[in-house]
């Protein structure tokens, strides 16, 4: 079953980077053209024959949900591969009220020390995962096989390896709700932002701030080309068109945490 998924990861790969190379043609002749990702979308189909340790339900977040047509794509491409799953989307401003409303103080206040969008999506994935449970998915995440199939025997958690299976990766996560495992990453997350020296985000948010609590659980990991794949339909360029060099591998590692932002100070 595995070279039958790795020939399903090349025949999308090599789908998607057609489309990519198609779309900048497009742009040339329609540079304003944006489409909306929706706030909810219902599953296209209902199976209740599938296994429901974790809820079916998708969770994205960006800058904004009028996205360029290869972020749409991928999107649409998503969901043919999860049509009995349900679709989120939410926004910057809701990630703020929604860890005021679900989680404490001291969350909610380390969330707002956050200059970076992309960091603040960090802390905000895994909270919502926290609390409702599902799967998120970074807006560039490409599915290469049916989710359902994909999770059929997961019964609490799944992560992903990248980097010849040395890494964790955080662009997809798949969880049940309220599970200690992603109540402790939020604690060290938390941890990592009140104690920032600019480590930068990768070790302060993202999946080296991972490494040591995954560890001491031992969750099931997946090659991600079993998976999900990371930019099988977009690139930095469609993703950050209307914000250029907006990508948090730009931003200045020293201005991740600002110790004096106040209680509305979020970035938008």
């Amino acid at each position: 079953m595995q070279l039958v998924i790795i020939a399903a990861n090349r025949f999308i790969k090599l789908f998607g980077n057609l489309c990519k190379i198609l779309c900048y043609p497009y742009y040339q002749i329609f540079p304003a053209s944006r489409f909306t990702l929706p706030k909810h979308a219902e599953p296209w189909i209902r199976n209740t024959q599938e296994n429901d340790n974790i809820p079916k339900i998708i969770w994205q977040t960006n800058f904004t949900n009028r996205c360029t047509l290869p972020v749409y794509l991928n999107y649409l491409f998503n969901r043919l591969m999860a049509p009995s799953w349900q679709y989120n989307f939410v926004s910057t401003e809701e990630r703020a009220t929604f860890i005021r409303e679900h989680m404490d103080e001291a969350t909610y206040q380390a969330y707002l020390k956050l200059t970076v969008g992309a960091a603040q999506a960090d802390l905000w994935r895994l909270v919502v995962l926290y609390v409702h449970g599902g799967v998120y998915l970074d807006i560039d995440a490409t599915l290469i096989w049916p989710l359902s199939s994909s999770l059929k025997r997961i019964r609490e958690y799944l992560f992903l390896r990248v980097k010849k299976n040395t890494e964790i990766t955080n662009y997809f996560l798949a969880t049940k709700p309220k599970t200690e495992l992603y109540r402790q990453l939020i604690a060290g997350v938390v941890k990592n932002i009140n104690n920032y020296h600019g480590e930068g985000v990768y070790d302060s948010t993202r999946p080296g701030a991972f490494t040591g609590i995954i560890e001491r659980y031992d969750p099931p990991c997946l090659d991600r080309k079993l998976v999900c794949i990371q930019a099988g339909f977009t690139n930095e360029h469609f993703q950050y068109m209307d914000r250029p060099r907006g990508k948090w591998t730009h931003q200045d590692p020293n201005a991740l945490v600002d110790f004096t932002r106040g209680e509305e100070e979020h970035v938008t």
